[in-house]
């Protein structure tokens, strides 16, 4: 059993930044699946950056590309995104999420994931 635990989410200006941390419980960095998904009042869960950890291929939404970055600490076994110039559409919840995956190339829909942190609220407004 995978536990996973989100922090770091807040209320701040369009523009502004912040950085999401995923603590997990075990070692989630062979043969896993990891990701960043969010979920907006009245939306469906949607990927938002993901990585296969056996080729290291990702995907990331288009619409946070160059603004968003997937990081990964093996040390600290966490999983971190980097939120920059944040808009008033990335408001949502947001969740870290991972898949026991033994084969290559990287999944990145709500479905394809078993484990599931709490969530964190990010808020973009003036």
């Amino acid at each position: 059993q995978v536990q996973l635990v989100e922090s770091g989410g807040g209320l701040v200006q369009p523009g502004g930044s912040l950085r999401l941390s995923c603590s997990a419980s075990t070692f989630i960095f062979d043969d896993y699946d990891i990701g960043w998904f969010r979920q907006a009042p009245g939306k469906e869960r949607e990927g938002v950056s993901c990585i296969n950890n056996n080729d290291d291929s990702r995907y990331t939404l288009d619409s946070v590309k160059g603004r968003f970055t997937i990081s990964t600490d093996f040390a600290k076994n966490t999983l971190y995104l980097q939120l920059n110039n944040l808009k008033p559409e990335d408001t949502a919840v947001y969740y870290c999420a991972a898949d026991f995956r033994e084969r290559s190339g990287v999944a990145c829909k709500a479905n394809d994931y078993t484990y599931w942190g709490q969530g964190t609220q990010v808020t973009v407004s003036s």
